[in-house]
């Protein structure tokens, strides 16, 4: 792993080493915000697009990684009142118009070649902490079955294939199992999010294989997937779990 985070540059980083594939030299990307084609041969984003990126600066939330306004706080409220399961959690970017449009694209617009950019700026901007978690495997948050079906892929396995490529860390997404097919969580308050989850993970049979974990989702908001899924890996042998997603909320 320390062999290949070494090839991360800053900057833009798409155009070289383990950011380059032939296919994108070949024909132009749709770019992740905009989502028209990428003028600038193997790059997967346009230059001006990635101005409004919202990226994370600034103090974040120890545990969640959410951004915080003040330096003085160490927690977001979520984590300031809730027990967490999760060890730490980061993400590069903020949750907002710009990045919903983009997430609703790769999920439900068939852009699934927006994976690798979201893989490869989670690895620029949080390479140090996953790396120092020292973590065995990248573990996606699943999808039932029938939505999977419907939807054609999980958007979290393919984010864990793509870190997993760019990273070293192997993936395992037969690990977790969505037994439960749940509500749409945005739809939820946090109580009914919490009754929504219970029960709606198990993990593949036998005693978990791996002491830290990293959970692999697009989006943490409240935390309560994250979370129950940790919770279930935990009963079942993790010491460690923590959280990687393309975006998170504000904190609060």
């Amino acid at each position: 792993m320390e062999m290949r985070m070494k090839r991360i540059r800053k900057g833009t980083g798409e155009k070289t080493g383990y950011f380059s594939d032939p296919v994108g030299l070949l024909f132009p990307r749709r770019c992740p915000v905009c989502q028209e084609a990428v003028e600038e041969k193997g790059a997967r984003i346009c230059d001006i697009c990635r101005t409004r990126l919202p990226y994370i600066r600034g103090p974040v939330c120890m545990r969640c990684g959410k951004p915080l306004f003040s330096e003085e706080r160490e927690y977001c409220g979520d984590c300031s009142r809730k027990r967490r399961w999760t060890d730490r959690g980061r993400a590069p970017f903020l949750y907002d118009a710009v990045m919903r449009r983009s997430i609703a694209g790769y999920k439900y617009g068939g852009r699934r070649e927006y994976a690798a950019f979201y893989a490869e700026e989670i690895l620029r901007r949080c390479a140090g902490e996953i790396k120092g978690w020292g973590a065995e495997v990248f573990v996606p948050i699943p999808l039932h079955a029938s939505r999977k079906r419907k939807r054609g892929f999980n958007q979290a396995e393919l984010l864990a294939e793509g870190l997993s490529k760019r990273s070293g860390i192997p993936t395992d997404a037969g690990l977790l199992k969505r037994v439960k097919k749940t509500h749409v969580q945005k739809e939820l308050n946090d109580q009914e999010r919490l009754t929504n989850l219970k029960d709606a993970f198990s993990v593949r049979k036998g005693k978990v294989p791996y002491q830290n974990i990293i959970l692999v989702d697009d989006i943490y908001t409240t935390g309560s997937t994250v979370d129950t899924a940790a919770k279930v890996l935990k009963e079942h042998g993790a010491q460690k779990v923590y959280s990687v997603c393309i975006c998170v909320g504000n904190g609060n």
